[in-house]
């Protein structure tokens, strides 16, 4: 509504001219022009849900005042001029709002209907003779206000269609970073029920300039029937899996380990002494070397969203380098990794952003072997070793320390950036719960334009 007050103060008012035959006087042409709308004032207003359509915009005992020049002339001589303030008072209005998108699948309104009604029209010339024309203001006060009543209705037209350059503004198409972007279109227009409009957005993430769909579909999900806040928004798994395949198609998911990231509080360093004590083959190879480790997705990461809980799923390698004098790279061995990963999720601003931890039962081991390796919900299996055989298991400690040590705060340090979420300029998000829900994360939220939310009918959007 506070939108709406600001477009109707922009709209220009077309000039407007008459002749009234006053007593006395005979007849006087009278001219109004470079009228502004000084203040609009809606006090009673609301909004309402037209199934199938729109809304419906019900604005009652309006007050609009208005500034501008005069000109008069009678007896086909007399000319004068000046300054003039006018108001319409008890002003009703019903309005049809048409919702639809664009060309660029963006959400659009339109004016479907519209009614008025004014109470009264008052106008007062400012000049040195203006007592006089003050004195026969009501035989234009009459004109005016079959001219305004005839005039309010395109005013408010226009006012609506001026929304639609804040619509445009909804991030259709948004860049996350160097990699990826997210396209938010409808994918079909919105629909109007009694008690929500319903928008199914694309929700997918592309590789910058190359939409390349995924090997996998969006299953249809649906939001439960809440109406306790203004804005619910349904982040579906394909949305998080979109992200994993173009991370993991552009080769962005891997990550270099080496003895400068290890804290400095850590026993444990990432050279060859230290390894030597668990491989002692290490040590005699490569006295007093440093250590690199290289973690990177062999499979694009899984998202599963169960009631209460988002896992991860990850499949990759784990090498392990020595660097060598010459900074040249000698194996040590290599390890396949399969981990799980619990996902939490928040609102920041405008943009969903995470965090990811270890999930902490241990696995059973279903497949014992000295070559794999269990721990926090790891599972390393020994694909390939340089240094001839060894028991993995003695690299347990090391492993997780660099695990959790580095490789971890690196990923969370990237989800920390987030997405952002589709948003229309100069909204924002307020009173926000997230519950994650099966197959979808659902955020619950209150929206905030001008500094103090309205509650009023909700807005659902899926993706």
């Amino acid at each position: 509504m506070v939108g709406l007050q600001q477009n109707l103060k922009s709209i220009k008012i077309p000039d407007m001219s008459g002749v009234e035959k006053v007593p006395l006087i005979d007849n006087v042409k009278y001219s109004l022009t470079e009228m502004q709308i000084v203040s609009v004032n809606l006090p009673q207003s609301a909004v309402r849900l037209s199934p199938g359509t729109g809304v419906v915009l019900s604005i009652g005992n309006a007050y609009i005042r208005i500034k501008g020049n005069w000109q008069v002339k009678y007896q086909t001589v007399i000319k004068d001029n000046g300054s003039f303030d006018l108001s319409v008072s008890g002003l009703t209005v019903s309005a049809g709002i048409g919702l639809s998108c664009d060309e660029t699948r963006r959400p659009t309104v339109s004016s479907a209907s519209c009614s008025t009604s004014i109470k009264e029209v008052k106008i007062k010339f400012h000049s040195q003779s203006s007592w006089m024309y003050n004195l026969f203001s009501n035989l234009i006060e009459k004109s005016l206000h079959k001219a305004f009543s005839d005039k309010i209705c395109p005013l408010v037209s226009d006012a609506i269609s001026g929304l639609n350059p804040q619509l445009k503004t909804l991030n259709v198409l948004a860049k996350v970073d160097r990699y990826s972007e997210v396209e938010y279109s409808l994918v079909s227009p919105p629909v109007i029920t009694k008690n929500y409009i319903d928008l199914d957005l694309k929700g997918e993430f592309y590789n910058i300039g190359q939409h390349r769909e995924p090997p996998f579909t969006a299953p249809p999900f649906s939001l439960p029937e809440q109406a306790s806040r203004m804005l619910y928004v349904g982040v579906s798994e394909f949305t998080l899996n979109s992200a994993g395949f173009v991370y993991y198609s552009a080769g962005a998911l891997h990550i270099n380990v080496t003895d400068d990231m290890i804290p400095e509080s850590s026993p444990l360093r990432l050279n060859t002494q230290t390894f030597g004590i668990f491989i002692p083959q290490i040590a005699q190879s490569y006295p007093t070397m440093s250590v690199k480790l290289t973690v990177q997705a062999t499979k694009q990461p899984h998202v599963t969203m169960q009631p209460g809980n988002i896992t991860v799923e990850v499949m990759g390698s784990f090498s392990v380098y020595v660097i060598k004098p010459d900074s040249t790279l000698a194996p040590l061995f290599i390890f396949d990794i399969e981990a799980s990963t619990s996902a939490n999720l928040l609102i920041s601003g405008k943009k969903l952003v995470g965090s990811v931890t270890l999930n902490r039962n241990i696995l059973q081991q279903t497949r014992p072997s000295l070559n794999m390796l269990y721990f926090n919900r790891v599972e390393l299996f020994l694909q390939k070793s340089y240094v001839g055989p060894f028991q993995i298991h003695s690299l347990q400690t090391v492993l997780q320390q660099a695990l959790k040590s580095v490789v971890l705060p690196k990923v969370n340090e990237l989800l920390k950036e987030g997405f952002p979420l589709p948003a229309i300029k100069k909204i924002n998000l307020v009173n926000t719960q997230i519950q994650i829900l099966k197959d979808y994360v659902l955020i619950e939220t209150d929206v905030d334009i001008t500094g103090g939310p309205a509650k009023s009918r909700y807005l659902r959007s899926v993706y």
